[in-house]
């Protein structure tokens, strides 16, 4: 089962971090490090005063709890090392490096080029993409862990088009036009 890292910008918001970790440990490993979580949990807090550290952090928790393998440790010695054009991204793709993930997700393409990461074997993902593949290794898992995901839902509960239009608005257009087609299953 491939690895990949999930950056702070795919963990910030709470129905794409839900998405992804519906899908995690069964269609894919998730990665992160403690230092991806503080920017997250940083950024949530920043633009949302009514959510609390507590609240967020038990949100940690649970990703940790459940992600299976998820943690990455010992990936800061290579930090110096690494050449990306926003140096404040280094840690992710050490921790892509230490961890042995093929792939880091994130809406930040241009923060990740290709030349910076092929010689890790590495390469960076949007998410909508990632999630296209993960629906073409076994497409009718991923529909069973959507529909998992949709029927969880419940303040507010979706229904199967409000569902997609959530996943839609989180920038996963082409995962949202994939499902219309199974909406009767999602």
């Amino acid at each position: 089962m491939q690895a990949a890292v999930l950056d702070a910008c795919v963990l910030y918001s709470a129905p794409m971090r839900d998405f992804f970790m519906r899908l995690a440990v069964e269609l894919f490993q998730p990665k992160w490090t403690q230092d991806i979580h503080d920017e997250w949990i940083r950024n949530v807090l920043l633009n949302r005063p009514d959510l609390t550290r507590v609240q967020l952090e038990r949100t940690r928790e649970l990703m940790d709890r459940h992600g299976g393998d998820c943690l990455v440790r010992g990936y800061k010695h290579l930090i110096p090392s690494l050449t990306l054009p926003d140096k404040d991204d280094r840690h992710v793709l050490a921790s892509a490096i230490v961890s042995k993930a093929s792939s880091i997700i994130t809406f930040n393409l241009s923060d990740f080029p290709d030349s910076a990461l092929a010689e890790y074997g590495v390469q960076a993902v949007h998410p909508d993409d990632f999630a296209s593949r993960l629906y073409a290794v076994d497409s009718n898992k991923f529909i069973a862990l959507v529909r998992q995901h949709r029927m969880a839902l419940v303040n507010p509960r979706k229904t199967s088009a409000e569902y997609l239009a959530t996943l839609q608005a989180c920038g996963l257009e082409k995962t949202a036009l994939r499902l219309q087609a199974h909406l009767g299953d999602i």
